[in-house]
């Protein structure tokens, strides 16, 4: 078994450096990155470990139990796979925000790729899914719907160049995940919407992102303690 841990520069001021853990044995191959930005806080590195932790024993135990399987059954075994990292969307002085992509390899056609959102509240000290902020789905749903549907509908028509089927119907915002962005620095002015495969298009069209800015009406489905950090965007 192989398993390394290292510090790899990047681009960008956003992420300077990232933490990555990698493994690879007979039955799996493993990848967990994160940005440094992570490791100042202690609560949200501890969580971030864990979850890694987490996912490599699950990889890990999952991969063993197929290999042994293929063996018994005379089948080729393709060794299972499960990639994760996070990025920094945007540093602001009352949340860090992070977005996460995987891939997931379990055998069959492909891989399932999936998309997450994170922040930490740097005044609480604590974890939320990006929706937390919000004071219910149905409210930012309403907020939001008329121009996500619009900015995405033009661009699932750019892809397929053709007539949109059922499966390219506008999802639901508990579908999506949502990222919080800003353009300064200073305060959440942008919302990131992520739709992964199958959700608003079939596999092969990907995953569609919209971003959109800020609006009062936005700032209007915010939970009060929250209001303070969000800006109207240009």
């Amino acid at each position: 078994m192989m398993i390394a841990l290292a510090l790899i520069g990047a681009a960008g001021p956003a992420m300077a450096q990232i933490v990555e853990r990698n493994a690879k044995t007979a039955d799996y191959e493993f990848s967990y990155a994160y940005p440094a930005a992570a490791t100042r806080i202690a609560g949200l590195k501890a969580w971030l470990d864990a979850e890694r932790a987490r996912i490599q024993a699950k990889t890990a135990r999952d991969g063993a139990v197929a290999r042994r399987e293929a063996k018994a059954s005379g089948y080729p075994y393709h060794a299972y796979s499960f990639d994760k990292t996070w990025k920094v969307v945007t540093d602001t002085p009352r949340f860090l925000s992070l977005s996460g992509d995987s891939y997931n390899f379990t055998g069959g056609a492909h891989g399932s790729p999936a998309s997450y959102g994170l922040v930490w509240d740097k005044a609480a000290g604590r974890r939320l899914d990006p929706k937390a902020v919000f004071v219910s789905l149905p409210a930012l749903q309403t907020a939001i719907r008329t121009d996500y549907c619009a900015r995405l509908k033009v661009e699932q028509r750019r892809r397929i160049q053709g007539e949109l089927s059922s499966m390219n119907a506008c999802p639901s915002l508990k579908d999506l995940t949502v990222l919080l962005g800003s353009t300064n620095g200073r305060a959440i002015d942008r919302i990131g919407l992520i739709a992964d495969p199958y959700v608003a298009g079939s596999y092969a069209e990907g995953a569609y992102e919209v971003t959109l800015p800020v609006t009062r009406a936005i700032i209007g489905t915010v939970k009060p303690e929250y209001r303070g950090a969000f800006a109207v965007g240009g």
